[in-house]
């Protein structure tokens, strides 16, 4: 029986490509740090129970799929895209480059790619966008996973780093308390300056 998980994977299969991978990101909307992005090839078996999006998993049971995804996946990169770029070149292109990057880190290299979402400017070998893919695909649910739970133990360095924003309790994004602690103490080294034009 094919795994329903599995069918945008076993679709690209049947078109020739060889290896294919999900990719997602997390982190586009906040006003501080990096943009994190995952590439994941999944195997045709696995044990993931509690594999789907990432928004609909507990952060605690996220941290466990974190583990046990990079244990059962072929293949596996994180990969990132700090404030000063996002600054330079805009969250859209920063996000799918951090995406290309995960993606041309994995081994073995992908032929294909599954990008969660609508856009795939930047994403530099043959894809299929899928909206609301962190649903519909292992591969891309995977990533989803990966990216959300980096980026949030980054934010958590961050937090002890710069302890007066209080990173730890909204991870950046903009929250009421978030405005309070800018009008406060103004932006630090990892806000994103061009997302702060309204303060």
């Amino acid at each position: 029986m094919v795994n329903e998980f599995l069918a945008l994977e076993h679709e690209a299969h049947q078109q020739g490509y060889a290896v294919v991978c999900g990719c997602d990101e997390a982190g586009a909307g906040p006003l501080a740090g990096a943009v994190y992005a995952a590439a994941v090839i999944m195997p045709e078996e696995y044990d993931l129970p509690y594999l789907t999006d990432s928004k609909k998993v507990t952060p605690k049971r996220r941290e466990v799929l974190f583990d046990q995804i990079k244990e059962q996946a072929v293949a596996w990169a994180i990969a990132s895209v700090d404030e000063k770029e996002i600054d330079e070149i805009n969250i859209l292109n920063a996000r799918m480059k951090a995406m290309d990057l995960a993606i041309h880190q994995l081994s073995p290299v992908p032929d294909f790619a599954l990008i969660d979402g609508n856009r795939n400017k930047g994403i530099s070998i043959p894809n299929r966008m899928v909206v609301k893919g962190d649903s519909l695909s292992a591969s891309i649910s995977a990533a989803s996973i990966l990216a959300k739970v980096a980026r949030d133990r980054y934010m958590l360095d961050m937090a002890a780093k710069y302890p007066e924003y209080k990173f730890e309790q909204h991870k950046g994004y903009g929250t009421k308390l978030h405005y309070e602690m800018l009008r406060k103490y103004g932006p630090c080294p990892i806000h994103r300056l061009t997302f702060l034009k309204n303060l």
